[in-house]
């Protein structure tokens, strides 16, 4: 076993080259940057308390989100009246730690197919938000909208693409 010091400097170096990635996954299900940032927290928490255990032929980004999908459900449970998905609807959402990497390229392909659907304005405001990260409060001035008008508009682009993702997931199968 390494000594503590090199376990902990390859966790860390894992960790923060995979936290924007794990921070996207999480706010798909918890649309608050607060609270996603939060849950991420508790899942690097998690992470480090069961390092040992990780094997590192896997992905580490991969063993990471099913940490965080534990943390995300953990959320729901707790705050259902502020989430924006049901449990039942991030559950169905979220992909499988143990799927193959061909899958996870396809759907990334149909995302990014479902995303060029979207209007420009609402495909400008989805990469402020999740690839700048921008706080609502910025989005807000700079879409001459209000911060509720931000969220909702937020939400139902996070719909469509869920909608569109289900239509060519169903596309694909038949």
């Amino acid at each position: 076993m390494p000594p503590a010091e090199d376990l902990h400097e390859r966790f860390m170096r894992l960790f923060l080259e995979q936290e924007p990635a794990l921070l996207r996954s999480v706010l798909v299900f918890v649309p608050h940057r607060a609270d996603a940032r939060d849950i991420v927290q508790e899942t690097a928490v998690a992470l480090w308390r069961h390092f040992p255990s990780y094997d590192p032929e896997r992905p580490f980004l991969n063993w990471a989100c099913g940490f965080a999908r534990i943390e995300v459900r953990r959320f729901l449970r707790t705050r259902q009246r502020r989430a924006q998905l049901s449990e039942a609807a991030a559950a169905a959402l979220m992909i499988d730690e143990d799927a193959s990497p061909s899958w996870n390229e396809e759907r990334a392909r149909r995302l990014q197919s479902c995303r060029e659907l979207l209007a420009p304005g609402q495909r400008r405001m989805l990469d402020d938000y999740y690839l700048n990260e921008l706080p609502v409060t910025e989005l807000a001035r700079r879409h001459e909208r209000s911060e509720e008008a931000v969220y909702k508009m937020l939400q139902r682009i996070r719909h469509a693409l869920l909608q569109c993702m289900q239509r060519k997931e169903t596309e694909f199968a038949g």
